[in-house]
């Protein structure tokens, strides 16, 4: 049974097995009759032939609250498109799949090149930055929800518990994150939550001092969660990271614009488990190498941002403490693995601390030998005052993709 602890920074939302979910999901659908709730799912065309996206769509089709369902499509050719319009067809809600490497598409994003507001590289920010674009342009959704596409676990339920704290009026909530346990194939995952951010919160603590943001970003048990809802509000004014560091990007982004009280997170499920990264120890640009990475640059950035000053330094100190606070972690997590028959591979993993405490200090020298780097995509307010006419001809982009090219 989970627990029931809340530790003041934010609200906890626990799974205590006390409500039935048919229960939940009936309140829910009050709420959505004059709250509106739609859900962006950012998707690389390969996810259509893993063996995650077909549950998921068949897990939606049975959602009935739900107004919408825009699908974010990366590196999809015609052919490619075409398919995923007739693969998503079967959503009974408003469905709408934005081929981002369209002609059109690629057209829009030229024009904001010229503006000097357009995304610095493809991925997921760009993606759900742009998704989010398009749910602004609609005007009719109070509640934005958003997950992963390569869920291999995913029921429901998951999305039911995630909206309802910002679903519900008599809630404060704004936005509300998901968590549960990275467990699969009876090993303990979850390596760059468990080896990197967790002991770079506690090692920061320590070189930098009490800061009120870290205290906050650790009262967030799965802090690299995919899983957000927020109320739609938020949207015009939220900055979006254009690299690996968007779950972090997005909760430092709540703390700049809202209260403690109105950030909450939620139990979603028992277990969960998605596709994993490569480590590409070898490539820089590449798999979790190239996450950690842009993850401590979301770090550094913000805390210089509220007035830390950073030197080499400061990251050969946090270097050396963190290595020591991720072995520590990483004792804790084996015989907690141990205990409950689940596999941790210690020599792999102390492999990965190594790796992680290299990219601390080369994710500073890239903070400090780039100033003027832009990590955000602008946000869509600064995009409406420079080309008011933007979301419309993005909207009308989208409209006549889908008129052009039927599905297969």
């Amino acid at each position: 049974m989970a627990d029931f602890q809340q530790n003041g920074n934010i609200t906890h939302f626990h799974n205590l097995r006390s409500r039935s979910n048919e229960e939940l999901v009936y309140e829910i659908e009050s709420y959505a009759q004059s709250r509106k709730i739609s859900l962006i799912l950012p998707s690389l065309y390969s996810e259509l032939e893993g063996p995650a996206l077909a549950n998921i769509v068949a897990e939606l089709s049975k959602v009935s609250y739900l107004n919408r369902v825009i699908i974010g499509l990366d590196r999809a050719d015609e052919a490619q498109y075409r398919h995923a319009r007739s693969f998503f067809a079967g959503l009974p809600q408003k469905t709408t799949v934005i081929w981002n490497d369209s002609p059109r598409m690629k057209a829009l994003y030229e024009r904001l090149d010229h503006l000097g507001l357009a995304p610095q590289e493809p991925g997921k920010g760009k993606n759900v930055w742009g998704c989010i674009g398009y749910l602004i342009g609609c005007a009719d959704s109070a509640v934005m929800a958003i997950h992963d596409c390569d869920i291999v676990t995913y029921q429901r339920e998951m999305l039911d518990r995630l909206v309802y704290p910002v679903a519900n009026p008599s809630f404060p909530y704004q936005l509300s994150k998901g968590y549960y346990a990275r467990i699969g194939g009876g090993k303990l995952n979850g390596r760059v939550t468990r080896l990197l951010v967790s002991p770079i919160l506690i090692a920061l603590k320590r070189v930098v001092g009490d800061r009120d943001y870290l205290d906050y970003l650790r009262a967030f048990r799965y802090i690299l969660s995919g899983e957000f809802a927020m109320r739609t509000q938020m949207l015009p004014d939220l900055r979006i990271p254009s690299d690996w560091g968007l779950e972090i990007g997005v909760l430092s982004e709540a703390w700049r614009n809202l209260g403690r009280g109105m950030i909450c997170q939620v139990e979603i499920a028992d277990d969960y488990d998605h596709k994993h990264q490569e480590t590409s120890p070898e490539d820089a640009t590449a798999g979790l190498n190239r996450m950690s990475t842009d993850i401590c640059k979301a770090l550094y950035r913000k805390l210089a941002a509220d007035g830390t000053v950073f030197t080499n330094n400061t990251f050969r100190t946090l270097k050396a403490t963190y290595y020591r606070r991720a072995l520590d972690l990483l004792e804790a997590y084996y015989n907690d693995a141990k205990m409950n028959g689940l596999k941790v591979d210690r020599h792999a993993e102390e492999q990965q601390i190594e790796l992680f405490a290299e990219n601390i200090v080369r994710a500073g020298q890239v903070f400090l030998e780039n100033p003027e780097e832009r990590p955000f995509i602008p946000t869509w307010n600064r995009v409406h005052a420079a080309d008011p006419n933007f979301i419309a001809d993005f909207h009308r982009a989208v409209a006549e993709d889908e008129a052009e090219f039927a599905p297969a």
